[in-house]
């Protein structure tokens, strides 16, 4: 019986804004909706509405001011529009928050504006600028889901792009203050209806504020069935009256009822956190906790920055399913976060090069999956699109027999080197050694060394690849070994050079430092970290297969292609059995056998007992082939977890990653 969750529509692309610029009172030009036939704001005084509706409408000033809880202050909008309101309550964090307070946004928007449309907007206001900027940089692809964008050291926005009811319902995490904001209800009737009403309200902390421009009955209607009380206040300029409020009692979260051992630990924002393994999924996970303020001890029984230049370069890729699926989105997030997030890690790519993704078709079942994946997901050129094998050798810069997906937001990375930039982030200590037992008490953790060194903790991040299984309370999650074997070839100074990471049965980035690195090889259960000639020479196969004219252009470069000549990188992967990472809480796995046994018998007897977890360990781990697409996003999903705060995915998403997915199944499945 599969695992039950809400259903969510295709991946796809989301209709931009359609505006209209049109003179106001002073003469200056304001956008306008052509679709809602409404302004957005007006150029003479938009900025001094946003101020007094939302801004001193929910009295963030006095807020800001008076905040010492360890999380941060979380706003949620609906109608994200310009980010007008966001780039104010930003400016008001700043001027009046103390500095160790962080702020975490969180937005709706149905029809994002285009880029173009969005800076030309924002210019009305030039002292908003750098804000501007720092959101113009990041501002994503209009998919539908969520996008985290860091703003600056203290300040997160989350986009949540969709219908803003659905959005909110999909939301894991709680607000203190909304901006109830969107076109006027009479022109978008859609978005004002009881759903958004009570969404707010199960996303909102006790005691949550709201303010918004509109009196509407439909709106005091709406609010004051999901539980909010609300008053008129004096509004802008000529409109008299606005609205403002609170709600006392959110009311429960119930999503899950019917799967109850996902229910989340409760939050404990810790001061100190150690993180095992220093590989791409423990030092993204070091250094978000560190931006958070949090002190963080790395440990891995390599040193990184020992290995000198390694030449060895990864993909960030990944393959989407033809039917829509959470594996899939959760990909598509990662993906999508990685790119912004090594754009602002690294904005001189010495770390990457953006070069994009071509996932070639090389037989007629791939070009078949493939064309029914562009069929059932209209998603934007910008993200992926079809070429024929024409405009396929166009982007590669060689001949290509093979029709092919283009990834253009795809990149290549130097792994080694990017996990040695994040273990050196400011308050990562990094503690060369291996980790041999792990100890729980109320008060935290105790890590013991294999020389016998302990270390205590508040909390802990297993991050160990293959061996994050290695420990008593992580040893029932089923991790599978999973050893690759990448070839790398240097290359004489007449070689053809690619424009983009090729991917098929293998990959191949273009050659950084006059190496070419291929493969990988592919060995399920194998851990032997031996150099092989087999595999060189099963990676030299594959690389013809799929790229026969470059390879022939190597040789006729004068490229020696014969196994011996060519040099190795081996590493040891982790494979989860669906293939999707483990991210989340550790569960007491004895205690769920023991809560939810009567699921073996009847698997719609669900027992209302939420799922028992050692508190305070976390893991990150299972990513495979397509780690750094899903590492760094789990890593912000990781942090913001622990430190309380809206999550970077959809619940359902946060659930499909959970490590205790696999233990459910397997009772349900008598296993």
């Amino acid at each position: 019986m599969p695992l039950p969750h809400p259903t969510l529509p295709p991946l796809a692309g989301l209709e931009s804004a359609r505006l209209d610029w049109q003179c106001d009172d002073t003469g200056e030009s304001a956008p306008r909706s052509t679709r809602f036939d409404d302004v957005y704001f007006s150029r003479h005084d938009g900025r001094a509405e946003t101020e007094h509706v939302f801004v001193q409408g929910n009295a963030l000033p006095r807020r800001f001011a008076a905040w010492t809880a360890r999380r941060p202050f979380v706003i949620g909008e609906t109608g994200f529009g310009t980010g007008l309101n966001m780039l104010c309550a930003w400016a008001c964090f700043d001027a009046h928050a103390p500095a160790e307070a962080r702020l975490h946004l969180v937005s709706t928007e149905r029809y994002p504006l285009r880029r173009e449309d969005l800076a030309r907007a924002l210019a009305a206001w030039p002292d908003l600028a750098p804000r501007a900027e720092r959101l113009l940089c990041q501002w994503p692809p209009p998919v539908a889901g969520v996008h985290r964008l860091w703003l600056d050291d203290r300040v997160t926005l989350d986009l949540h792009f969709g219908d803003a009811a659905e959005r909110l319902a999909l939301l894991e995490g709680q607000v203190d203050a909304w901006f109830l904001d969107g076109f006027a209800p009479a022109k978008n009737p859609e978005m004002w209806r009881a759903e958004l009403f009570v969404a707010m309200a199960a996303r909102s902390r006790p005691g949550a504020t709201f303010a918004t421009f509109t009196c509407a009955g439909v709106v005091k209607r709406g609010l004051a069935e999901a539980g909010f009380a609300w008053r008129k206040v004096p509004g802008f300029g000529r409109k008299r009256e606005m609205l403002a409020g609170e709600i006392a009692s959110p009311p429960a979260d119930t999503r899950r009822e019917q799967t109850p051992w996902f229910s989340p630990p409760p939050a404990r924002p810790p001061r100190h956190v150690a993180v095992i393994g220093a590989g791409i999924a423990g030092a993204s996970t070091a250094a978000a906790l560190a931006r958070r303020g949090v002190a963080v001890t790395l440990i891995d029984r390599f040193d990184r920055a020992e290995l000198g230049t390694t030449h060895l370069q990864g993909a960030l890729y990944v393959k989407l399913a033809v039917e829509t699926n959470l594996q899939s989105r959760a990909y598509l997030s990662g993906l999508l976060y990685s790119r912004r997030w090594l754009e602002q890690l690294d904005p001189g790519q010495s770390l990457w090069r953006p070069s994009g993704v071509l996932q070639l078709a090389l037989n007629e079942k791939e070009r078949t999956r493939q064309a029914r994946f562009l069929t059932n997901h209209p998603l934007p050129e910008s993200v992926v699109r079809g070429l024929d094998a024409d405009a396929a050798s166009d982007a590669a810069g060689i001949l290509i027999d093979a029709t092919a997906l283009d990834y253009p937001e795809a990149a290549w990375i130097r792994p080694l080197e990017l996990c040695v930039r994040l273990a050196r982030t400011p308050g990562v200590d990094f503690r060369r050694g291996e980790v041999t037992a792990l100890h729980g008490s109320d008060s935290g953790w105790t890590l013991t060394l294999a020389n016998g060194e302990r270390i205590d903790a508040d909390q802990v991040v297993v991050a160990a690849a293959s061996e994050a299984a290695g420990f008593d309370q992580t040893s029932a999650l089923p991790l599978q070994p999973v050893r690759g074997q990448v070839s790398q070839l240097t290359l004489p100074e007449e070689a053809p050079a690619l424009g983009r990471v090729i991917c098929a049965g293998g990959y191949v980035p273009p050659a950084a430092d006059g190496m070419l690195n291929f493969g990988a090889t592919f060995g399920p259960g194998d851990t032997d970290m031996a150099e092989r000639e087999a595999d060189h020479a099963a990676n030299l196969a594959e690389l013809e297969r799929g790229l026969p004219h470059f390879v022939a252009a190597l040789r006729q470069a004068g490229a020696d292609l014969s196994p011996q000549r060519l040099t190795a990188r081996v590493g040891v992967r982790a494979a989860s059995p669906d293939k999707s990472p483990y991210c989340g809480p550790v569960p007491d796995v004895e205690a769920w056998r023991e809560d939810y046994a009567v699921l073996a018998k009847d698997a719609t007897r669900v027992p209302a007992i939420a799922g028992r977890h050692h508190t305070g360990l976390w893991i990150s781990a299972a990513h495979g082939s397509r780690g750094m697409a899903s590492a760094p996003l789990c890593a912000e999903l990781i942090a913001s977890r622990i430190c309380d705060e809206p999550l970077p995915l959809e619940w359902p998403l946060v659930d499909h990653l959970h490590p205790g997915r696999r233990i459910v199944r397997d009772l349900v499945q008598g296993k």
